[in-house]
């Protein structure tokens, strides 16, 4: 309970002062009162601020919280619209229904619209045809600034790849007079940094086909049935592009082993792949589409889509030996200024155990060490200098990984 003003202390004896002193001693203890005051209520100007920002976030968490709480929405296709309701077909498993929709709802419904529906197939909003969309935009319309002269170390590894990829297309009669069908697939797997994107890159840069590129994390996707229709609209886009070449990087994403887990994202992502491994060697012909993919988990892809018809290749990109890390090294130092005591074969055998992308992090290092000394010219100490710092990070990243495994 706050004090009373008989229960405060004055700041003088009442009996000896004089009324002077006291108005002067009353208005110091106002001045202080008041700057208390002041101080208090910009205390509680800054609680209610900070009680606003929690509101806001408690309301955000309450909304999220709600939506994760929803039971899950189908993708389906409107067949037809009658008197009695609306005829769907659902994506994941092809039933079709008949449906009730509401007035509104319906005046923005035509048949082949794609809609939302919930676990009692009711209608619960239209989607826009925003995937089709989606596929159209992984093409690749600039070339990318990379070629084979820009790769190192892998000369067994890029000749497969043309052989796959381009010869096919470029040299068709060559297969028709041997009697083969040229490969339809190559899959690039090996550890982090080994080259296995920039080789589909230069492929881009090298070939006259339309390519496409993508990530296996883009298949993944909210509504059940989502991914499995934008593989289609993928390889309906290859198809009207022919010849064409679909890059898919980080495979395993949605290629991964199939596992008896129950739940409906693991049965999703399984939908997916099953229509990816139907697009690639289906009924339906193909036709002059080639598909690149890479991973760096080789173990965890499932059987199915390793067999003869859909991969007929499978690469290992392994980290460069002495001789492919020289190369690189020259490869990534050719636009700059460095010093004549710089030996790269040296280099190459001092950075072992590195891929080409250790090799282009040491030559960069090795840049910054030269601009902080205010130097224009790169020394072999600076290239030893930086494949210790590259070795000491990627040291330092395990750790941590481990640490949060």
């Amino acid at each position: 309970m706050s004090d009373t003003v008989d229960d405060v202390d004055l700041p003088y004896d009442e009996d000896e002062a004089s009324q002077q002193e006291k108005i002067q001693a009353l208005e110091e203890r106002l001045e202080i009162l008041e700057a208390q005051n002041e101080e208090m209520r910009d205390k509680l100007l800054d609680a209610n601020a900070e009680n606003n920002k929690y509101q806001q976030k408690l309301e955000r968490l309450t909304h999220e919280n709600k939506k994760l709480k929803q039971s899950p929405l189908f993708v389906a296709t409107v067949q037809e619209i009658t008197d009695e309701g609306v005829i769907i077909k659902q994506h994941g498993n092809n039933q079709e229904a008949l449906t009730e929709v509401t007035d509104e709802l319906r005046e923005d419904l035509d048949p082949d619209a794609r809609v939302a529906v919930n676990n009692s197939l009711s209608i619960v909003k239209s989607l826009s045809n925003e995937t089709d969309v989606r596929a159209r935009v992984m093409e690749v319309t600039e070339s990318p600034e990379v070629s084979y002269e820009d790769i190192g170390g892998l000369e067994e590894q890029m000749q497969e790849v043309r052989e796959t990829v381009e010869m096919p297309l470029e040299k068709p009669e060559m297969f028709d007079d041997v009697g083969i069908d040229p490969p339809s697939g190559v899959l690039l797997y090996g550890p982090p940094g080994t080259g296995k994107t920039m080789l589909a890159k230069a492929v881009a840069n090298q070939t006259d086909a339309t390519f496409i590129k993508m990530a296996g994390s883009e298949l993944v996707h909210k509504f059940i049935g989502e991914g499995a229709k934008l593989v289609r609209d993928l390889f309906k886009v290859a198809r009207e592009h022919e010849p064409a070449v679909i890059f898919i990087d980080e495979i395993d994403a949605i290629a991964a082993k199939r596992t008896e887990s129950k739940t409906s994202g693991d049965a999703e992502v399984q939908r997916t792949m099953m229509q990816l491994l139907s697009e690639m060697d289906g009924f339906e012909e193909r036709g002059e589409i080639r598909i690149i993919a890479a991973t760096n988990r080789f173990d965890m892809l499932d059987r199915a889509i390793l067999r003869p018809g859909r991969f007929d290749r499978l690469i290992e990109v392994p980290k460069p030996n002495a001789e492919g890390r020289e190369i690189i090294f020259e490869i990534h130092t050719r636009g700059m200024n460095v010093a004549d005591d710089v030996d790269f074969a040296e280099l190459a055998e001092e950075a072992e155990e590195a891929s080409g992308a250790d090799v282009k992090a040491v030559c960069t290092e090795a840049g910054m060490f030269a601009i902080r000394d205010d130097r224009t010219e790169i020394r072999m100490e600076d290239f030893r200098n930086a494949w210790d710092k590259v070795q000491a990070d990627s040291d330092e990243t395990e750790d941590v990984s481990k640490t949060f495994a």
